[in-house]
C-alpha cells in the first residue's frame, strides 16, 4: 500500500498541488468486483482544500488516473455500519449515498480516522460518524506512539512550533560553549538531560522552601472568605426589602392597569354604539319614500332611489363580531328585510303596469305608419324606462328573482310588439317592391302577383328577337328572373332600370330602419337591466323552461353581459332574420339581379355593424342574412352560366353577336354601377372570371355549331365585341382575358380573310406555284422562261383571262357574300373588307415580284394596276 500511495502521490495529487494523507483499496457494494482507492487529499496552498478523490486504473492497467472528487465540506455522514465487529462495509454520504467494500477493515478504520481528524481540523460543520468506535475518534495522538501512514505527515505538521528569537539565541550559545554540538549530537542531548535534571531539583528545592509563605497566603485567604460571609448577610437583607417593595408596586400598577382598562372598554363600546347608529339607522324620510313614495313622478322617483341606496347601504354594512347577536341589531334587520322585500313587491308591480301601459300607447301609434316604410321609434318607451334604471340596479342587487322576472315580463311583452310592428314593416317593403295594394290583399298572394309581374316585366322583347334563341324547355312560360339571355334580347329600356333602382332604394331603406331600431333597443337593454357591470343569472323566466346560468366559471366577466343582452335581442327579434330573409327571396324572384344590390348593401352594413361591435346581435343576425345574399348571387351567376350552355341557334338565320356576349356587357355594365367602392369587390371579380370563361367557351361552342354563318365570323364579331367591352369596361381583373379576346379577334379575322377571298386569280395563282417550284428543284429564275410550259406566251394566256372588269366583277360577289355572312350591330363589313385589300394586294405584289425575277426584259404586265385594285375596292364599298 506504501508503494501504491507513493506512485498516487507522484503522478495524481503532485501535479495538482495536494498532498495524499490517507487510502483505502475499495469496491462498490453489491457489484461486481471492481477494485479503486478512495484518497483523502488535502491542497498544499492555502485556504486548504480537503477532498476524497476516487482513483482507478486504465482499462490498459499501465498507469492510474482520477475519476471523481468530492469536497469534504459536502461529506454529511460516515457510516462504519458496524462498531463491534469487524466489518470492511461502509457508507459516505455526499448529495447521495456510496456504499462501499474495504479491501479490509484495518485499511477501512484508518481512512475513517484520517477523514475524522481532517474534519476536525478543517471544517466548521463537523461531518456525523456513525456505528463507529470510540477508539478511531480522538482529539489527538500520543507523541510516542506510532502512528499510522494516514495520519503520521500531518500530526508531525500539528507538533512542530517554530522557534522565537530568545530560544535561537540561547541554543546558539549552549552550542558555542559545547564544541561537540554538532559533531555528537548524542553526546550534546545527553549533556542537556543532565543539566535539566539539575535544574528540576533546584526548583523542587525552591518550592519546598516557599511554605511558610504559602501558610501565610491560605490564612489571608480564609479571612477574605470571613468578609464575603459578611456582605453576603447584608445584602440578603436589602433584597428582603426591596421585596416588599416591589410587591406594593406590583399592587398599585395592576390598579393602574385595571383602571386602563375600564376606560378602554367604554371607548370601545362608545365606538361600536357610534357605528351602529350611523350605519344602522334609516330616517323616516327614506322608510317613508320606501312605503308610500310615487314611483311616478321624477321626484317620486329620485326620493325611492336615494331611500332604496340608503337601505342597501345599511343592509350591505359590514358587522364586526358579536354584532349579530344584539337584540336591537336583530330587530333593525329584520325591519330593513320588511321594508325591502314591501319596496320590491311596490317597485316590480309598478314596472309591470308601466310596461303594459307604455305598450298601449305605442301600439296605437302604429297605424300613423300603416302605409309607410317606417318602424315606430321607441326612445319615448326608453326615455320613460330609464329613469328606473337605478331601481333595477338596486332590484338586480337585492332581489334577484323579481329582477329576473321583470326581464322575462319585458321580453315577452317587446316580442310580441317588435314582431307585430316588424310584421307590418315587411309587409309594407313587400308590397313598395311588387307594386300591388295593400288593401283586399295579404301578403301569401303576392307570389302569384311576382310570377305575372316577373314574366310581364321583363320579357318584352321583339318577336324578331326572342325567334334568335330556343333555349332547351322553353315551351313552359317563364316566370323566375332575368338573366344574361334575357339581357340579350332586350334593350336598355326593357332592363326596368326605374324597378332596380326602386328596389335597391327600398331595401337600402329596409336596412336602414332596421340598423338604428336594433342598436337603440340593445343599447336601452344593456343601461336598463345594468347588464355591463356584473354576470347575470338568466332563468326560465326569461329564456322558457331551460335555464341558463352565466358564472364566472363558464364565462369571462367581460363577454357574461354581451351574452345575456345578446340572449334577450335574440328572442325580442327572433322575426328580423326570418322577414329579411323572405324579403331577399321575394326580392330574388322579382330580378335575380337583384341579389347583386342586395349583396352590396348588406355587405356594407355587415361591416358597419362589426365596426361598431362584432360580437352584437345585429352583426351576428346581419352576417347569417348575408351568407344566404351571397348564396342568391352564386346560384344567380350559375343559372347565366346554364343558360349560356343550352342556347341553341337558328339554322337559317346568321348568328351575329350572341346574345349572352350582350347580356355579359349589359350585367358588366350594371354590376360595375353597383360594385362602386363596394366592400365586396373580390365576389364580383370570381364571378367575372367565371361568366367572361363561360361566354368564351360558349361562344367556340356556338361558332363550331353554326352551320349558315362560317366559324371565323361568329369567333371574329363576338370576340370583337367582347374586346370592344372589356376595353371600355376597364374590368382590372379580366385584363388577361381582354388581351385573349383582341387576339381571338385578331386572329379570325386575318383567317376569315384569307379564306374567304382564297385565290381571286386562280389559274394564274396556279400558273405562279408551278414557277415556284421549278425555282425550288433548282432551276435558276432567268431560265424558268425557257421551260415549255412557263415559258413567256403562256403566261401572257394566263394574264389575258383576267382582265381588270373581270376582277372587278369578282370582287363584287365576294363583297355580297361577306355582307351576309356579317351582321350589321358589329358594323365589321368595312374592316373585313379592308383587310381583304391588302391580302389581295399582298398577292398582285407577289405575282409582279415573280415575274420581274424569272421574266426580266419581257415587258409583260398584269391587265391592272394596284392602283386600279384600290379603285376597285373602294367603288365597290361605296356601291353597297
Amino acid at each position: 500500500m506504501t508503494a501504491i500511495k507513493h506512485a498516487l502521490q507522484r503522478d495524481i495529487f503532485t501535479p495538482n498541488d495536494e498532498r495524499l494523507l490517507g487510502i483505502v483499496n475499495v469496491c462498490k457494494a453489491g457489484k461486481k468486483k471492481k477494485n479503486c482507492f478512495l484518497c483523502a487529499t488535502v491542497t498544499t496552498e492555502r485556504p486548504v482544500q480537503v477532498k476524497v478523490v476516487k482513483v482507478k486504473k486504465s482499462d490498459k492497467g499501465d498507469f492510474y488516473k482520477r475519476q471523481m472528487a468530492w469536497e469534504l465540506r459536502d461529506l454529511t455522514e460516515v457510516d462504519a455500519k458496524d462498531a463491534n465487529k469487524e466489518n470492511p462495509e461502509f457508507d459516505l454520504h455526499f448529495e447521495k449515498v456510496y456504499k462501499w467494500v474495504a479491501s479490509s477493515t484495518a485499511e477501512k478504520n484508518s481512512f475513517i480516522s484520517c477523514i475524522w481528524k481532517l474534519n476536525q481540523r478543517y471544517l466548521r460543520k463537523k461531518v456525523e460518524f456513525v456505528n463507529v468506535s470510540s477508539q478511531l475518534l480522538e482529539e489527538s495522538v500520543p507523541s510516542g506512539e506510532s502512528q499510522s501512514v494516514t495520519g503520521a505527515d500531518e500530526d508531525t505538521l500539528d507538533d512542530y512550533q517554530e522557534l522565537n528569537a530568545r530560544e535561537e539565541q540561547d541554543i546558539e550559545s549552549m552550542m558555542e560553549v559545547c564544541e561537540y554540538a554538532i559533531s555528537n549530537a548524542e553526546a550534546f542531548a545527553e549533556k542537556l538531560s543532565s543539566e535539566l535534571q539539575v535544574l528540576d531539583g533546584a526548583n523542587i528545592q525552591s518550592i519546598m522552601a516557599s511554605e511558610k509563605q504559602v501558610n501565610i497566603l491560605m490564612q489571608l485567604l480564609d479571612e477574605a472568605l470571613a468578609e464575603v460571609d459578611t456582605i453576603e448577610g447584608k445584602l440578603s437583607s436589602y433584597e428582603e426589602m426591596l421585596q416588599s417593595v416591589k410587591e406594593q408596586m406590583d399592587h398599585i400598577s395592576q390598579s393602574n392597569r385595571l383602571i386602563q382598562l375600564s376606560s378602554t372598554n367604554n371607548v370601545h363600546l362608545l365606538e361600536e354604539i357610534e357605528f351602529l347608529v350611523n350605519y344602522m339607522d334609516l330616517s323616516k324620510g327614506h322608510i317613508r319614500a320606501l312605503q308610500e313614495g310615487d314611483l311616478s313622478s321624477p321626484k317620486g322617483i329620485e326620493a325611492c332611489i336615494n331611500a332604496s341606496e340608503a337601505l342597501l347601504h345599511c343592509m350591505n354594512v359590514a358587522l364586526r363580531p358579536g354584532h349579530d347577536r344584539l337584540l336591537a341589531v336583530k330587530q333593525q334587520q329584520l325591519l330593513f328585510a320588511e321594508l325591502r322585500d314591501a319596496f320590491a313587491r311596490r317597485l316590480t308591480n309598478h314596472l309591470n303596469n308601466v310596461f303594459v301601459h307604455q305598450g298601449h300607447d305605442q301600439s296605437s301609434s302604429l297605424s300613423q305608419h300603416s302605409m309607410e316604410l317606417m318602424l315606430p321609434k321607441h326612445s319615448p318607451l326608453h326615455r320613460d324606462l330609464l329613469r328606473y334604471a337605478k331601481l333595477m340596479e338596486w332590484l338586480k342587487n337585492t332581489q334577484r328573482e323579481k329582477y329576473e322576472g321583470l326581464m322575462g315580463t319585458y321580453v315577452d311583452y317587446m316580442t310580441r310588439l317588435y314582431e307585430r310592428e316588424i310584421k307590418d314593416f315587411f309587409e309594407v317593403a313587400k308590397i313598395k317592391m311588387t307594386g300591388t295594394s295593400k288593401e283586399g290583399k295579404k301578403f301569401g298572394e303576392v307570389s302569384v302577383l311576382l310570377s305575372l309581374h316577373g314574366s310581364s316585366g321583363k320579357l318584352t322583347g321583339s318577336t324578331s328577337s326572342l325567334n334568335k334563341l330556343a333555349v332547351q324547355g322553353s315551351s313552359s312560360r317563364r316566370s323566375q328572373s332575368s338573366s344574361l339571355l334575357d339581357m340579350g334580347n332586350m334593350s336598355a329600356s326593357d332592363l326596368d332600370v326605374a324597378d332596380r333602382t326602386k328596389f335597391d332604394k327600398i331595401f337600402e331603406q329596409v336596412l336602414s330602419e332596421l340598423e338604428p331600431l336594433c342598436l337603440a333597443e340593445q343599447d336601452f337593454i344593456s343601461k336598463f337591466f345594468k347588464l355591463q357591470q356584473q354576470p347575470v343569472f338568466v332563468t326560465k323566466h326569461l329564456f322558457g323552461r331551460c335555464p341558463l346560468l352565466l358564472t364566472t366559471d363558464t364565462l369571462c366577466p367581460q363577454s357574461k353581459w354581451k351574452d345575456t343582452v345578446r340572449l334577450m335581442m335574440n328572442k325580442i327579434f327572433h322575426s328580423i332574420e326570418v322577414e329579411l330573409n323572405n324579403l331577399i327571396a321575394l326580392g330574388d324572384k322579382i330580378d335575380s339581379f337583384n341579389s347583386l344590390y342586395m349583396l352590396v348593401k348588406m355587405s356594407h352594413h355587415v361591416w358597419t355593424a362589426e365596426n361598431v361591435d362584432p360580437a352584437s346581435y345585429l352583426s351576428t343576425t346581419l352576417g347569417n342574412v348575408l351568407v344566404t345574399v351571397k348564396r342568391n348571387f352564386d346560384k344567380c351567376i350559375s343559372t347565366q352560366i346554364k343558360q349560356m350552355e343550352e342556347v341553341k341557334i337558328s339554322k337559317k338565320s346568321k348568328v351575329g353577336i350572341l346574345p349572352f356576349v350582350t347580356g355579359f356587357e349589359e350585367f358588366a355594365e350594371l354590376a360595375e354601377t353597383i360594385f362602386r367602392n363596394a366592400e365586396r369587390r373580390g365576389d364580383l371579380d370570381k364571378a367575372y372570371v367565371k361568366l367572361i370563361r363561360a361566354v368564351y367557351m360558349n361562344v367556340e361552342k356556338v361558332a363550331s355549331e353554326s352551320q349558315k354563318t362560317p366559324r371565323d365570323v361568329v369567333m371574329m364579331e363576338n370576340f370583337h365585341h367582347i374586346f370592344s367591352t372589356l376595353s371600355r369596361l376597364k374590368i382590372s381583373c379580366l385584363e388577361a382575358e381582354r388581351r385573349e379576346a383582341k387576339q381571338k379577334y385578331t386572329e379570325h379575322l386575318q383567317a376569315y380573310v384569307i379564306n374567304s377571298l382564297g385565290q381571286p386569280l386562280e389559274k394564274l395563282n396556279h400558273f405562279f406555284e408551278g414557277v415556284e417550284a421549278r425555282v425550288a428543284q433548282g432551276v435558276r429564275e432567268e431560265e424558268v422562261s425557257y421551260q415549255l410550259a412557263f415559258n413567256k406566251q403562256e403566261l401572257r394566256k394566263v394574264i389575258k383571262e383576267y382582265p381588270g372588269k373581270e376582277v372587278k366583277k369578282g370582287l363584287d360577289n365576294l363583297y355580297k357574300k361577306v355582307d351576309k355572312h356579317l351582321c350589321e350591330e358589329e358594323n365589321l363589313l368595312q374592316v373585313v373588307w379592308h383587310s381583304m385589300q391588302d391580302e389581295f394586294i399582298c398577292q398582285y405584289k407577289h405575282f409582279e415580284d415573280l415575274i420581274g425575277r424569272c421574266y426580266p426584259g419581257s415587258g409583260i404586265t398584269m391587265d391592272f394596276t394596284i392602283q386600279d385594285i384600290l379603285e376597285y375596292f373602294s367603288s365597290i364599298a361605296q356601291s353597297h
